[in-house]
């Protein structure tokens, strides 16, 4: 069994804050790709659930963090989780990932400042 390296919860993490975020980014990225009309102002049906995707964000983001610090890695000497070039490469892209969701969910309270 593969162990625990925190890429599953990482994944979900993005996932969540993309849905958390569908309500506000979605028609600013479609209005400047030139693509308008009435139904784009439909998209904010998600903004009530924005606080339910931005908890489950936070909550994979620790997951994937607890299985990268706090969860000692057991493998195979042979195996690539073995190395830690790749134990911080991992790291080093959840962090990475986690800054870019968190300025994905600032997104809509940073927004009015710009318009």
């Amino acid at each position: 069994m593969a162990p625990s390296n925190g890429k599953v919860p990482l994944i979900a993490g993005v996932l969540t804050a993309i849905g958390g975020s569908v309500c506000c980014i979605g028609p600013l990225v479609l209005l400047a790709l030139g693509i308008g009309g009435t139904w784009v102002g439909s998209l904010t049906a998600m903004e009530p659930y924005r606080p339910i995707f931005i908890g489950l964000t936070l909550l994979f983001l620790w997951l994937a963090w607890h299985g990268l610090y706090q969860v000692p890695q057991v493998c195979d000497p042979k195996t690539p989780c073995a190395n830690p070039r790749t134990i911080r490469r991992q790291r080093l892209t959840f962090w990475v990932i986690s800054m870019l969701l968190l300025g994905l969910l600032a997104v809509p309270t940073l927004a009015p400042l710009f318009y």
